[in-house]
């Protein structure tokens, strides 16, 4: 299963990445905006988007691109590793 994180803070990119290789999971994380995001988010089966810790432009972005593609999206106010793993546990069954 593939990943996208949106947002979350930049000190904890290695520790979301760690976690959902725990529950067999590839994952991108962008915590901040890039130029070239659109093109870097890809199809994953799951965008996380922790809308606490993005700007509003951000979030516009990529609410527009899952919307071109159709995927499904878990927001979390929190952008904690509990919050992420409520998350992964809702989506993945494990």
């Amino acid at each position: 299963m593939s990943i996208v994180i949106i947002g979350g803070n930049d000190c904890m990119v290695c520790q979301y990445k760690n976690l959902c290789k725990k529950y067999g999971c590839r994952a991108k994380v962008f915590t901040q905006m890039t130029s070239t995001m659109k093109q870097q988010i890809g199809t994953p089966d799951l965008l996380v988007l922790f809308t606490a810790t993005v700007s509003h432009k951000m979030v516009r972005c990529v609410l527009s691109e899952c919307k071109n593609q159709q995927l499904a999206i878990a927001r979390s106010h929190s952008s904690s590793l509990s919050a992420l793993r409520e998350i992964l546990e809702e989506h993945t069954g494990n």
